[in-house]
């Protein structure tokens, strides 16, 4: 009761402030972050937000990632160590015309591969061309070839190139230059129809080309008369107008009921003093309470818990929040980097939910894993409302992309025979959990965003918030309301009539992961819509008891072949609709790595999840009853 009263009272008290300062007159000053976020020039051109300059502008004025450096008039942008001169900012479409700092001159200055790590920005179209900057060549070379593609750099800078090509990918000799020459820096350029058969190189590169950006459009802000602005705190986009900084824009309704609320302006004030102090004290002390238990517990199992960092230090690691990874509903996750030169990537979670148990979880429950298949985590910052995790990096990101991602440049890096160490590699790491601790751990998020690969493609899970500790014994456990993702989540768990919640249940979410590695990679046309992964299951199990052919590619050997059925069969046996029909994940290691002649076909399953699209594979659903 405590609790939904001072909610009711908080809503009520809401509106009410909502209403009477809505209904004031304006401000008698001008909000401070309003004044500092006015656009600034560089050369001629105009900055702001999502851009904002260093030592002209204050970081709130520009999203992470975003922040520009202005070098004898002109806007310098590093992608992430790599410098680019911003020749036009196109801001209606969210796109920005780069090229290579420092290319005044007739020789190259050092040149790095640019690499978008983040999601701040994607090249503006797809299959952008490249030139090939080779050097430490083998000499001699053919005269024809070094003359014609030499890279000419006069003798001050002879050993910064040295024997040094520039060639573009349609020059016939490049599969030989590559041959003779040991390093390759590949830059991207913009041909404009010529296809660099006609054009100089450097010519090339001094056009430069486009890049879109994504970032929280600041168009209903700006038409509204306020400024855009990022909180780094909360992660939130805010639009400053000159009373203060409101969620969206400037724009406020006004109606006749401010005639009314005037005659008492007195009256009201002293009622909103003394609501104000009220609820203040009320909420102040729920909210320690809250924070408080997480402080105690922290405290209570710190022997349990990795390395505990300050916000300062977040900050620190990730440059400010420079390079972003990734987001969902939990927050952001940046790029980071330790003392000791190692790189992370850092989780930083939005608000306190409740009392904190998503972050308990994590912490506590991971920190107790050690496992190749399992992300490490090395470190928490809990601090006010300011909470972080700090996981090894994963180079290769999630498995999501590479299932469904058909344009990413590393998409076909992964086979068939990759994919299948990959299932392999999650199995294990499942039975880890179910059976490599002193407490059973189950995960209840399995699914491709939760698949985290590093530099050699092996397999890690990640993201234990919605995990649940329980004795190895204890085959059922008690679990309110609905926790997982739509197209992932077993039967019993929306609903008990199917059984009880167990280990099984992330069984069930595994075999849905690898139909879905299998349907994604598969290049199939199974003649119905494949926007949802309801129809794969049912249209290859058909396939499976017809002993029809799966519609496998033609390239496919006899072993991905044999990979992909028994992916197959298992991930059918995994998804039974009654838990005891499925196997344990013991059983699934000897399956995968057993013989495909083992593997009997399971019964169809009864029901599919909930349809589920790529783009939702993300979002994460939880409910309590």
């Amino acid at each position: 009761m405590k609790h939904k009263s001072l909610s009711a009272l908080i809503s009520s008290f809401n509106l009410f402030v909502f209403t009477f300062f809505l209904l004031s007159e304006t401000t008698s000053c001008v909000d401070s972050q309003y004044e500092a976020c006015v656009p600034k020039k560089c050369g001629g051109q105009s900055i702001s937000y999502p851009f904002w300059i260093q030592g002209e502008q204050e970081s709130y004025c520009g999203y992470p990632g975003f922040e520009l450096t202005c070098q004898n008039n002109h806007p310098i942008l590093q992608i992430p160590e790599n410098n680019y001169t911003i020749q036009e900012i196109f801001y209606d479409s969210q796109s920005i015309r780069i090229s290579v700092s420092n290319l005044s001159s007739e020789c190259l200055p050092p040149i790095r591969n640019l690499s978008l790590e983040g999601d701040e920005f994607k090249f503006a179209s797809s299959g952008i061309p490249y030139l090939h900057i080779l050097s430490n060549c083998s000499l001699p070379l053919p005269g024809g070839l070094l003359d014609s593609n030499r890279i000419s750099c006069g003798a001050k800078n002879e050993d910064v190139w040295g024997s040094a090509l520039a060639m573009f990918e349609n020059n016939k000799n490049l599969s030989y230059a590559l041959g003779k020459c040991k390093t390759q820096v590949l830059a991207p350029v913009e041909l404009n129809g010529y296809d660099g058969i006609e054009e100089d190189y450097m010519d090339v590169l001094r056009r430069g080309f486009v890049l879109r950006w994504t970032a929280t459009d600041c168009s209903e802000c700006e038409s509204s008369g306020g400024r855009c602005g990022f909180n780094e705190s909360s992660f939130h986009f805010l639009c400053f107008c000159k009373d203060r900084p409101h969620r969206v824009s400037c724009k406020t309704r006004r109606s006749n009921l401010k005639l009314i609320l005037g005659a008492a302006a007195a009256g009201v004030g002293i009622l909103l003093i003394l609501s104000f102090y009220i609820i203040r004290k009320l909420l102040q002390s729920e909210l320690t309470e809250s924070y408080q238990n997480i402080e105690n517990f922290l405290t209570n199992y710190r022997s349990l818990t990795p390395k505990r960092y300050t916000y300062s230090d977040i900050k620190k690691m990730t440059n400010s929040f420079r390079v972003k990874l990734g987001q969902g509903g939990f927050g952001y996750v940046f790029k980071g980097k330790l003392e000791n030169g190692c790189f992370v990537a850092v989780k930083v979670l939005k608000g306190l939910k409740g009392t904190g148990e998503e972050f308990i979880n994590e912490v506590v429950t991971i920190s107790r894993t050690s496992h190749v298949n399992i992300v490490t985590l090395v470190g928490f910052c809990f601090e006010g409302r300011n909470r972080a995790l700090i996981y090894e990096f994963m180079p290769n990101g999630s498995l999501e992309k590479f299932i469904y991602d058909r344009n990413s440049s590393t998409f076909h890096q992964l086979g068939w025979e990759a994919l299948y160490r990959i299932a392999v590699g999650i199995s294990k790491g499942l039975e880890y959990l179910h059976r490599g601790c002193n407490m059973r751990i189950l995960h209840f998020d399995i699914k491709s965003h939760n698949i985290l690969l590093d530099e050699d493609f092996c397999p890690k899970i990640s993201d234990f918030g919605l995990a649940k500790l329980c004795p190895q014994k204890e085959s059922i456990i008690s679990l309110s309301g609905t926790r997982g993702t739509i197209g992932y989540i077993a039967p019993e768990v929306f609903s008990r009539n199917f059984g009880g919640v167990s280990h099984k249940s992330d069984v069930y979410s595994y075999g849905m992961l690898i139909l879905e590695m299998v349907g994604g990679r598969k290049g199939i046309d199974v003649g119905v819509d494949q926007s949802t992964e309801i129809y794969f299951p049912e249209w290859i199990y058909n396939r499976l008891v017809l002993n029809q052919e799966l519609g496998l590619p033609d390239n496919v050997n006899d072993e991905a072949n044999e990979s992909a059925r028994k992916m197959i069969i298992v991930g059918l046996w995994c998804i039974q609709t009654d838990p005891s029909h499925r196997p344990s994940m013991s059983r699934v290691v000897e399956m995968l790595e057993g013989s495909l002649e083992s593997l009997q076909i399971p019964p169809k399953p009864f029901l599919s999840s909930p349809s589920r699209s790529p783009a939702e594979s993300s979002t994460t659903h939880t409910h309590t009853s």
